[in-house]
């Protein structure tokens, strides 16, 4: 039986937290499509079709992992790829309570659409997006946190 799955965020910018998930959940899943969304709410430092190509390079060497950009509800994303399973990933004991409700939702809506929570290894347990365009923002090196094109991105976007 083939198991797909969806890994649903901003990605704003992708992190070697996000990588490392996405390269230990592709080792679970026969497809992984890493679901890039426009949120409303958020002001993202990147445009959407950049926080997709920034992940598609970022993720070249995960050879069942697709990029797509999505609007809209995620377990309709979710369905329109016959997929089976929302993966989440939890960084913290803060992160679990958004987390269950979403999971929640999402169950309500499709109850046949299971989610599935990962946390990051150690050294990554730390890292969020946010935090990263903070400390560039602020001349940090954020070199070990990011890839070396998201590095160069955020870089040239700070300029």
């Amino acid at each position: 039986m083939e198991v797909n799955a969806v890994y649903p965020g901003t990605f704003d910018p992708i992190t070697n937290g996000h990588t490392d998930l996405i390269q230990r959940a592709a080792k679970m899943f026969d497809t992984l499509t890493v679901a890039i969304a426009t949120n409303p709410r958020k002001q993202p430092m990147f445009v959407h079709e950049t926080r997709i190509q920034l992940a598609q390079e970022a993720l070249t060497d995960c050879h069942n992992v697709i990029v797509r950009g999505f609007n809209g509800l995620l377990v309709d994303f979710v369905r329109s790829l016959n997929a089976s399973v929302i993966l989440r990933g939890l960084r913290a004991v803060s992160d679990f309570e958004y987390e269950f409700q979403l999971a929640g939702m999402n169950r309500r809506l499709a109850p046949d659409i299971e989610t599935v929570f990962l946390t990051p290894a150690e050294q990554y347990a730390y890292i969020s997006s946010s935090m990263i365009k903070e400390v560039a923002s602020l001349g940090g090196d954020i070199s070990g946190c990011v890839s070396a094109n998201v590095l160069a991105a955020l870089t040239e976007k700070l300029r």
